[in-house]
Order: C-alpha cells, then sequence, then structure tokens
C-alpha cells in the first residue's frame, strides 16, 4: 500500500513538473506600444503613457502560457532614450536572468531606437536564457494597434527553448531578429523592421515560433563587455557625410569632448575630402575614428577608396553607424587601441 501510494506521489509531482509555466519578466521602458492618444484614427499620441500593468491586461492570454511578472524601468519615447537607461536595464536584465525562477526576459520599446537598445543588451547580457525586444508602430488607443500581438508574439519567443542561446531577438510584425543585424527601415509602417545584410532569424505567427538562421558573431555570454560597475559610457558622435561636406561638424565633436566619432561616409564609408583631413587631424589628437556608411547595407571594408592605415582609421565592417556607435562605446570601456577596436568590429 505504501509502495503504491508513494508511486503515486511521484507520478503526480512529475505531471505537475511538466504542467509548471515558465516565469517571464516582461521589463517597460516606454514607447509607443504603451502610447496612448486622444482619437484611434490620428497618429497623434503620447509616448510611454500607458503603465506595464495596463499593458499586459491588454494581452490576457500571456498568462495562460507564462506566469508574467511586470516592471516599470522608465517611461519615455525610445527617442529619448539614454546611457542611464540603457545601463540600469541591462543591470537588471542581469539580476533576474540570474534568478532560477526567471526563464527569461522581454522588454517593452519604443521603436525608434531599439535597434540600438538591444545590441547594447546583446553585448552586455551575460546569460543564455531568452531576451526579447518588443514594439509597435501604432499606438495603444490605434484602430487595430499591433502592441498586442507583437507582446503576445514576444512572450511565445521568450518560452520558447530554441530561442536561448541565439543573443537578444527582436520581435516584430510577425519576424524574428537578430539584434545585431535588425534596423528600423519605414518611418510608420507596421512592417517596419529589417535585418538588410543577413535576413531575420524566424518567424512568429499567432505565437508559433520557427527558427531559420542562428546569429554567428559574438554576444552575450561570450561578449568581454561588463556593464555591472559602470555609471556612464564614453561619449561617441556621429558625423553624416553628404556632398560638399565641411569640417565644422568633426571640430565640434572633438570640442565637445568625444572619445571617439563613427563617421556615417558615403559609399563604401567615403568622407568628403576637407571632412576626411578634419577626421584625420581628430585621430591625432587621440579620437577614435571608425568608418561607417549612410547606405543602410553592405560593408565598410578597410582599406577601399580610404587608406586606413595612412589615417588611422578603423572600419565598422556590417554594423550601420548607430550600432557602430554603440560597439565603439563598449569597446572604449575596454581598450582605445585602435587595432583592439578594430578586431572587436571583426568579431562582434
Amino acid at each position: 500500500m505504501n509502495f503504491l501510494r508513494t508511486s503515486l506521489m511521484v507520478t503526480l509531482i512529475g505531471v505537475s513538473s511538466l504542467m509548471a509555466k515558465p516565469t517571464i519578466a516582461i521589463l517597460a521602458t516606454g514607447g509607443t506600444i504603451a502610447g496612448s492618444g486622444t482619437s484611434e484614427l490620428k497618429s497623434s499620441y503620447s509616448a510611454g503613457a500607458v503603465t506595464v500593468d495596463k499593458l499586459l491586461a491588454a494581452v490576457p492570454a500571456i498568462n495562460d502560457m507564462a506566469t508574467i511578472k511586470g516592471e516599470q524601468i522608465s517611461s519615455i519615447g525610445s527617442q529619448e532614450m539614454n546611457n542611464k537607461v540603457w545601463l540600469k536595464l541591462a543591470k537588471r536584465v542581469n539580476e533576474l536572468l540570474a534568478q532560477p525562477d526567471i526563464d527569461g526576459v522581454v522588454i517593452t520599446h519604443g521603436t525608434d531606437t531599439v535597434e540600438e537598445t538591444s545590441y547594447f543588451l546583446d553585448l552586455t547580457v551575460k546569460s543564455k536564457k531568452p531576451v526579447v525586444f518588443v514594439a509597435a508602430m501604432r499606438s495603444s488607443t490605434s484602430m487595430s494597434a499591433d502592441g498586442p500581438m507583437n507582446l503576445y508574439n514576444a512572450v511565445n519567443v521568450a518560452i520558447n527553448k530554441e530561442t536561448a542561446g541565439k543573443g537578444v531577438v527582436v520581435v516584430m510584425n510577425d519576424e524574428i531578429h537578430s539584434a545585431r543585424e535588425v534596423t528600423k527601415v519605414n518611418t510608420s509602417s507596421v512592417n517596419a523592421f529589417a535585418s538588410p545584410n543577413s535576413g531575420k532569424i524566424g518567424t512568429v505567427y499567432y505565437g508559433n515560433v520557427e527558427y531559420y538562421m542562428q546569429p554567428t558573431r559574438k554576444h552575450t555570454v561570450a561578449s568581454e563587455f561588463d556593464v555591472s560597475k559602470l555609471e556612464d559610457l564614453p561619449r561617441v558622435d556621429i558625423v553624416y557625410a553628404h556632398p560638399n561636406d565641411t569640417d565644422v561638424m568633426v571640430k565640434a565633436a572633438v570640442t565637445a569632448g568625444a572619445k571617439a566619432i563613427v563617421h556615417a561616409g558615403m559609399g563604401n564609408g567615403n568622407p568628403f575630402p576637407l571632412t576626411q583631413d578634419a577626421l584625420a587631424d581628430a585621430v591625432k589628437k587621440g579620437v577614435v575614428v571608425a568608418r561607417s556608411s549612410r547606405v543602410g547595407s553592405g560593408s565598410t571594408t578597410l582599406e577601399g577608396e580610404v587608406d586606413d592605415a595612412k589615417y588611422g582609421f578603423i572600419a565598422t565592417t556590417t554594423l550601420n553607424p548607430q550600432k557602430a556607435r554603440v560597439l565603439l562605446m563598449l569597446g572604449l570601456t575596454k581598450t582605445s587601441d585602435k587595432k583592439a577596436l578594430q578586431k572587436m568590429f571583426l568579431e562582434y
């Protein structure tokens, strides 16, 4: 009798274990997904006006698949994103993922800078557990708001075992993108995100997750960057190239105290001659100069039309200017050696 009772208890415990729901922490930062407007048919709204509890209440189905723990990190439009919030978010995500009872993190964010914030966490999170960014192009009060479905899909991606180890991902419009590759390509369409150089790594359709590719660059647990003790990040400015350019913006960045400049050059990262001279002078003053491109896809290669060795420039490979800035900020917390920084752009 005791044997049967013990066997029954073991069986029940096993069934209970199989039925246990994963626990997902949802961190809200603001953005359009938490935006609120006065009309469902107007594009004007206030970003970050909806609190995390109301955001989650709009998608009750996520509670059927996971135990949800919501937390408000900030309540801003992502055009207001800054180093302080980045560091706070990265530290909090690392704290949560270190807890054995947390199976993954979903972060709600504005679309304007989600590509930079997600890449920052891709380089600073120290866990293989899923970290999923999600956003929306229409506010919560818009007709046919895309936020609820995006959030539902994001939670499904976060509880999917295949997401683990893929680094930070971004879920938008039924697509899953690697944080390193994704960028915003449209100002207003719900189909606003793409990964021009690699394509999406998967899809999520009404919660059904399928992966096609694996990110290959170093990220998360393989990353050397540690923000646990950082209170701020080095200043890195972006200078955008154009015909008939000048040296004004480069000189202004140097005067303002920039430790590095990312030059969003024409074509394969090419600067206007006067601007190139100013960038070379900046290098002589100890400022790191990284060549990127304003084109939007492709690689900014070493030793193309520009003699990088001569001028002391580094090349950002396939990172666009805004993502190159993120890597350079973190790289400068480790070293200012140009060869070491160039190696980072080849590995991350």
